[in-house]
């Protein structure tokens, strides 16, 4: 069944299912993911005290006096909830925007709409951006260059935006071919459109040579894991609702027909 309901109901559902997704991520990262960046913190405050000790600075202050942060590690820590917890909620809000725009041009079920948006999704934003630009824990990075790295990701976002509407454009285009070549034709346009993107913009490579190659590898995958997380949390929870939501009394009126 397509997918039906008015977008005040579609947002409610999303904002639940978005709610549900982030804090399940912000689970994820608390167990598997802070322990990389504790581990890349200490890495972080070795090399400080390194500097510290060989700077020729005046008496009385060395690079060991800087301020403690404004929020501790354990309030990081339990405030990743509250910041995925807003962010599932507004990620919910817009899913269920796209997804009530999108039920007007297919006719996908309800629940496979919203698992192929989020599989899309996951792919645009994350996937595509991640793999030119993957996360990188403390330690690793120049201040400096931080805006230019945030620009660059963001171009980074629309090209897999870009990416995702052509090979779905395409796929709709070959209407009258068959499933297989429309699927192979979508996803070559694809990944023509991520080569040539990935070849214009710029690359980045901040990580020192002295940094643990596989604290960097475990910190990527978790952070990429968390991120899956979301969005799979997302699609699978809208696709729940949706489903529950559109259960008909079908089964108890065939039941009662043959009784009769």
């Amino acid at each position: 069944m397509p997918l039906i309901g008015s977008l005040k109901t579609l947002l409610l559902r999303g904002l639940l299912a978005g709610l549900i997704a982030g804090l399940l991520a912000a689970t994820v990262g608390y167990f598997v993911g802070e322990p990389k960046i504790d581990a890349a913190i200490s890495i972080e405050e070795a090399n400080t005290a390194k500097a510290a000790e060989h700077a020729q600075e005046p008496a009385g202050h060395t690079h060991g006096d800087e301020e403690e942060p404004l929020v501790s590690r354990s309030g990081q820590k339990f405030g990743q909830f509250l910041a995925l917890g807003l962010a599932g909620l507004a990620l919910g809000a817009i899913f269920a925007s796209v997804a009530h725009f999108a039920r007007r041009y297919t006719t996908l079920s309800g629940p496979k709409l919203a698992l192929g948006l989020a599989s899309a999704g996951w792919t645009a934003i994350v996937a595509v951006p991640f793999f030119k630009y993957p996360a990188n824990p403390p330690a690793v990075g120049e201040p400096d260059t931080i805006n230019q790295r945030t620009l660059l990701w963001l171009a980074a976002v629309l090209l897999g935006l870009a990416a995702v509407g052509i090979g779905l454009y395409v796929y709709k285009l070959l209407a009258a071919q068959l499933g297989t070549v429309r699927l192979i034709a979508g996803v070559a346009a694809f990944v023509l459109v991520v080569v040539l993107g990935y070849v214009l913009l710029p690359g980045v490579n901040e990580v020192k040579d002295d940094f643990p190659a596989v604290l960097l590898w475990q910190f990527r995958a978790t952070s990429l894991g968390e991120t899956a997380t979301l969005w799979a949390c997302l699609g699978l929870g809208f696709a729940a609702l949706t489903e529950f939501a559109t259960r008909d009394s079908t089964p108890v009126r065939e039941t009662a027909a043959t009784a009769g």
